[in-house]
């Protein structure tokens, strides 16, 4: 239920500071430069020395044999030699992001073009790289794993068993959107075996979306889509030795369809694979390493929690892949909130574990583990949970120290060098963004200055931070726009913007924090009071009970803190006026919005809810189930936390707005929402965009309409300016 429409303004513009645009930086080997696309093909971006980029890979050396045109190349990867180069091309969605396409090897000493898996179909090939000794590649079509020798372009098949519900290397739409996994398989260190993901999905139901409009006669778009409460795809783990050709199954006790295995990788020595495993409610966490070659495997080390266990917070950018090695692969980094903080373990082989950061405030992520100096950068904001500063630990453990200089206040993005010397520095805040600046690690040196910088303009309103207590005890942060020309004699209507669950924060200190991309005009200047407050159960770094209290509380909580919130501020701004008083949210935020209108129906008179879940049963088993439980041991707290339950109190104006192409929160959401307004005759409007996403942005002009249309309904229902 993440909203994934949000791609703020400061994230548009960190990315028009580099073609690299929204790929992973790729370092060089020295770590002091990084590859970008430009027009003109690949170029090496000297970090240190601006001026000083070279040519890479040049746009004629990446024209095919009988083609006229260069390869569109999206990424790429050095081969373990250096001489080739794995280029990733003619890219497709799978499901968010282009993880499918064509593979071409670049041979940079005869400047040879040629392209991997010829013989399958086009835009079918996923994940390949190289074997740890450049002489093969691997990568996954069709739901199959292929080898393919990069000096004779002989294939061999490895699995053969895949289909549209047998998945071999990859993920199902559920494990991708929840765990953030899409790359299934694994190259060993010595390069002799492949490990891999196997998920069976034969039993999952489709949900059928209809296309309407692309053709005479409609058609259905088939989403294999696991609701809660029905079974997860059951995932196994196998190993495929190069040398014999054949598979094992590793041996990993539990059940495969009450279980998940979001992460796993290679120990070090290749003799056998580590890898986290789930049960089905994810309150619980096994490690367990299991043998390549016999398939046993011994659980190391196993976590509880009365609630769940948060393992998408270590992943930086969302990608659970890699596994963090210290003392030569004998003990590894892990995350763990079990002490009430967010902190860090170190954990042997044999599930010895030892904490490493010992203050009391979270780790909000870990940024970089530079191992031959045995320390660890990540961000945390002790003080204020609305900010974001670099730290430094030693991996002995022991006193974090802040890193970022107190000059720099706000929210702080690093992108820290392979070398751990070196760092690209954005800073934001509400008052300034300032992005592309080098500096030196650990000592914060600026080596290179930022490349732009920007200054709130002092003629418009910015946002101001703010917290409010409520009559139940809970003190949230909150931040506040307020009109131009603002006049406390007079009252102005107030309308807030909210998600609310534990997919994202909104109360953050960034430069873009207080605006509305969906507002054509000036909030501001029409004559609104913007807020957004932070319940209990948003991913805040205030420590483990304030993340984990909304457990099966979903849609009660949440929404409590939210309108008590309200309550309270209404009442200590005298210039708020009680009579106009609007919500409105996306996805989650959607949900919450219709939430508020249902259970504080004497608070809230106008919403607009944006592609809502308004039954918690509709949406995918792993997210609800993760925060809710299992709907066959306490149904009614899914009942209880979702919109159908109070559209029966609606009073007030609402916009209903949702893409019938919505794979994440199907439109069935709003369907049966309206079918409950229609039987108790509540009014309200409705806007379908046929065949959107979830992000409501393909087609010509829907970005445009839907700002149009979220404008004058606000305006019309909930009218700006003082009086």
């Amino acid at each position: 239920m993440k909203n994934i429409k949000r791609l703020t303004a400061i994230a548009l513009f960190y990315l028009c500071l580099s073609p690299l645009a929204a790929q992973k930086t790729q370092w060089t080997p020295d770590g002091n430069a990084y590859y970008s696309f430009t027009k003109k093909g690949v170029e090496i971006v000297d970090v240190l020395n601006s001026g000083k980029d070279q040519a890479f890979l040049s746009n004629s050396e990446l024209i095919p044999p009988g083609s006229s045109t260069p390869l569109e190349v999206q990424s790429f990867q050095v081969s373990p030699d250096g001489k080739s180069l794995l280029l990733f091309t003619n890219t497709r969605k799978v499901w968010r992001d282009h993880t499918r396409g064509d593979y071409w090897i670049f041979n940079r000493s005869n400047k040879k073009l040629t392209q991997l898996g010829k013989s399958l179909p086009a835009s079918s090939l996923m994940f390949a790289k190289f074997s740890p000794d450049g002489k093969k590649a691997a990568y996954v079509s069709r739901h199959n794993i292929y080898i393919e020798d990069l000096s004779s372009n002989q294939m061999t098949q490895i699995t053969t068993d895949g289909t549209d519900r047998m998945i071999n290397g990859t993920f199902d739409w559920a494990y991708e959107e929840e765990f953030g996994t899409q790359d299934g398989f694994r190259w060993s260190p010595d390069g002799r075996k492949i490990a891999y993901w196997k998920l069976d999905a034969r039993d999952t139901k489709n949900f059928l979306m209809i296309n309407n409009t692309d053709s005479l006669y409609s058609f259905t778009v088939p989403v294999e889509y696991p609701k809660v409460g029905e079974n997860p795809s059951g995932c196994s783990i196998w190993f495929y030795d190069l040398a014999s050709e054949s598979s094992k199954k590793a041996d990993i006790a539990g059940d495969e369809i009450q279980n998940y295995i979001p992460r796993m990788e290679w120990v070090l020595d290749s003799k056998s694979v580590i890898l986290q495993q789930l049960n089905r409610k994810q309150n619980q966490s096994k490690i367990i390493v299991a043998d390549a070659a016999s398939g046993a495997s011994r659980t190391i080390h196993t976590e509880t929690d009365p609630a769940w266990i948060d393992i998408k917070s270590r992943w930086n950018d969302n990608d659970p892949s890699g596994w963090d090695w210290i003392d030569n692969g004998k003990e590894f980094l892990w995350l763990s909130e079990k002490d009430g903080w967010r902190h860090i373990y170190k954990i042997d082989l044999n599930g010895k574990e030892a904490l490493i950061t010992k203050d009391n405030f979270d780790v909000i992520k870990p940024e970089f583990f530079d191992v031959p100096n045995k320390l660890i950068y990540f961000l945390a904001s002790p003080d204020n949970a609305t900010q974001k500063y670099l730290y430094k630990v030693s991996m002995k453990g022991g006193k974090a120290q802040r890193i970022t200089p107190e000059a720099y206040s706000g929210s702080n993005q690093y992108t820290i060098s392979p070398n751990g010397k070196i760092a690209m520095f954005n800073n934001t805040s509400v008052n300034a963004l300032s992005a592309g600046a080098v500096v030196s690690l650990p000592d914060h040196k600026e080596l290179v200055a930022a490349k732009r910088s920007v200054k709130a303009d002092p003629a418009r309103p910015k946002a101001e931070f703010f917290r409010i207590t409520t009559q139940d005890g809970v003190t949230m942060d909150g931040w506040v726009v307020k009109p131009k020309n603002f006049d406390p004699n007079k009252k102005y209507p107030i309308v807030f913007t909210v998600y609310g669950e534990p997919g994202s924060q909104t109360v953050t200190d960034n430069f873009y924090t207080g605006w509305n991309y969906l507002y054509t005009g000036d909030m501001a200047e029409d004559g609104y009071l913007y807020v957004s407050l932070e319940n209990r159960g948003t991913p805040a770094p205030k420590g483990r009970e304030w993340r984990k209290s909304v457990y099966r509380k979903i849609g009660q909580l949440n929404i409590r803190d939210q309108a008590m919130g309200a309550k309270a501020l209404l009442a200590k701004w005298p210039y708020a006026d009680p009579s106009r008083v609007a919500v409105w949210g996306w996805s989650g935020g959607g949900s919450s919005t219709l939430n508020l209108l249902g259970q504080y129906p004497d608070i809230y008179q106008t919403g607009i809810a944006i592609a809502p879940v308004a039954n918690q049963l509709f949406y995918d088993n792993i997210y609800q189930e993760r925060y809710m439980g299992l709907p066959q041991e306490n149904r009614e707290d899914f009942v209880n936390g979702s919109p159908l339950a109070y559209a029966k109190n609606l009073k007030g104006n609402l916009l209903l707005i949702h893409g019938t192409g919505d794979d994440n929160v199907h439109y069935q959401n709003t369907e049966v929402y309206i079918n409950e307004l229609v039987k108790y005759n509540k009014q309200f409007q409705l806007m379908s965009y046929p065949n959107r996403t979830h992000s409501i942005d393909e087609g010509e002009g829907t970005s445009l309409h839907l700002a149009t249309l979220f404008t004058k309904y606000l305006k019309e229902h909930c009218p700006p300016g003082g009086k």
